[in-house]
């Protein structure tokens, strides 16, 4: 392969080769060619803080010489083997994931956040069928919430824009109102919420038949549709129905989990205990593609029944390979030896107390935060609370990027809605780089 030196030649072959991601067509993308840190750099020796640690997931920091180097040495020794058996990576980052979990957890393995939720929801139909309650096929969801991008995961997805010229869909997909409190779909305010919006599960399962449900699957907290934090007794009123009617819950930990929440699972924020954990991004800090669901003990022990279809018939070629498992166990060490979930913690209220005095800007509705994140959204007014224009968004995103800043922001989800800021920086981030991201939003938002 021909090394290309010049960065016309490399944006030559881009818009000849390269199909981007999420985005029209791209005459003139960023070319990244190193980080460090919290730090990226481009194709023009540019330095940028990454303030969305990717795509919510370089959780470490970019450059991890200790992490590329277990990589290679597994490399040499193993670099596959089909998960139809076993190897020690995967054997061990079992354990890890099962003891974060609290719990007593079966680990099976596939590449992304959405293959995750697919294994899901096929566990979750297969263990009613075999159960004797076929008839409980049906998952609840919610709009606004992102699953993924497989046919099952985006029907499970509450997203409009990201479905339009992509159903029919996967079937047995139902949806229930967010905890939006800044936008309350049930026309409440705090001081006279009555929590509809967990109470919507029970409405929903008794609309659709209690019969008919199988699972809720939900995040902590809607993080890609607009960091959206429900009330601390939410999950918790949530979980609760769930067990009066029978119904399993399915935690979706690919941006919450592995540290994000400032505890080592979101979900662990709100004390329950979830019946089937999934969980990608941050499992590896992104260093290699490696998903996980976490099936509840018992529930896999109805698996093992005699028959010819009551095993799992679900394989994936790449799910739990060998090198990804090794990357996965060296970044929760990572995250172990150097205290890094407690720095989210930690770094996250740095970034409240920093972020404060914007909170008072006219264009900036609310400010949300759930450990080491945070979601601004922006309106044209605070009275109105009408979403800012596409082109309010967009210079906000260009003058950080100006100077120097990488922030995200939720596109393709509700049409007309895509006004709010995303930052997630990775749980490296220094002091000083906190102040940097608090002065250029401040600055930023000082052009409006």
């Amino acid at each position: 392969m021909e090394e290309l030196t010049s960065k016309e030649e490399l944006l030559e072959k881009d818009r000849k080769y390269v199909w981007h991601h999420m985005s029209p067509h791209q005459d003139n993308p960023m070319i990244f060619v190193s980080g460090e840190g919290s730090w990226i750099t481009d194709a023009d020796g540019n330095r940028y803080l990454d303030g969305m640690s990717g795509l919510w997931c370089v959780n470490v920091g970019h450059g991890r010489e200790e992490i590329a180097q277990k990589a290679y040495e597994q490399m040499k020794t193993l670099a596959y083997s089909p998960m139809s058996q076993s190897h020690e990576p995967a054997i061990q980052l079992a354990e890890k994931i099962s003891g974060w979990l609290d719990g007593e957890y079966r680990i099976f393995f596939s590449n992304s956040g959405s293959d995750a939720n697919e294994v899901a929801f096929k566990i979750v139909r297969q263990y009613f069928h075999q159960k004797g309650e076929s008839t409980r096929y049906k998952f609840i969801s919610r709009y606004r919430a992102y699953h993924g991008n497989s046919m099952g995961a985006l029907g499970a997805t509450g997203q409009s824009s990201r479905k339009i010229k992509y159903e029919p869909l996967g079937t047995g997909f139902v949806h229930v109102p967010p905890p939006y409190c800044y936008r309350c779909p049930f026309g409440q305010t705090h001081d006279s919420c009555a929590m509809q919006c967990a109470k919507a599960y029970e409405d929903t399962i008794i609309a659709e038949g209690p019969e008919t449900i199988a699972a809720v699957i939900l995040e902590p907290v809607i993080t890609g549709g607009g960091v959206i934090v429900p009330q601390d007794e939410y999950l918790s009123m949530v979980k609760a129905i769930c067990d009066k009617y029978g119904v399993l819950m399915i935690v979706d930990e690919v941006i919450c989990g592995v540290g994000r929440s400032g505890k080592r699972f979101g979900h662990q924020n709100y004390g329950v205990k979830p019946d089937i954990v999934t969980m990608a991004k941050g499992l590896t800090s992104a260093y290699a593609p490696l998903s996980a669901t976490a099936v509840r003990a018992d529930l896999y022990e109805s698996f093992k029944e005699p028959g010819a279809t009551s095993h799992l018939r679900h394989v994936n070629t790449f799910g739990g390979n060998p090198v990804s498992c090794v990357v996965g166990l060296e970044n929760m060490n990572i995250l172990e030896r150097e205290g890094l979930v407690e720095q989210a913690a930690a770094l996250g209220e740095g970034l409240r107390e920093r972020l404060a005095r914007l909170s008072d800007h006219p264009n900036i509705g609310e400010i949300r935060y759930f450990g080491l994140m945070c979601g601004i959204e922006m309106v044209e007014d605070r009275v109105t609370k009408t979403p800012a224009s596409p082109d309010k968004v967009l210079k906000i995103l260009q003058s950080c990027k100006q100077q120097g800043l990488i922030i995200g922001k939720n596109g393709d989800t509700v049409p007309g809605y895509a006004n709010i800021l995303t930052i997630a920086p990775p749980f490296v981030t220094t002091e000083e780089e906190l102040d940097l991201i608090a002065d250029v939003l401040e600055k930023a938002f000082a052009q409006l």
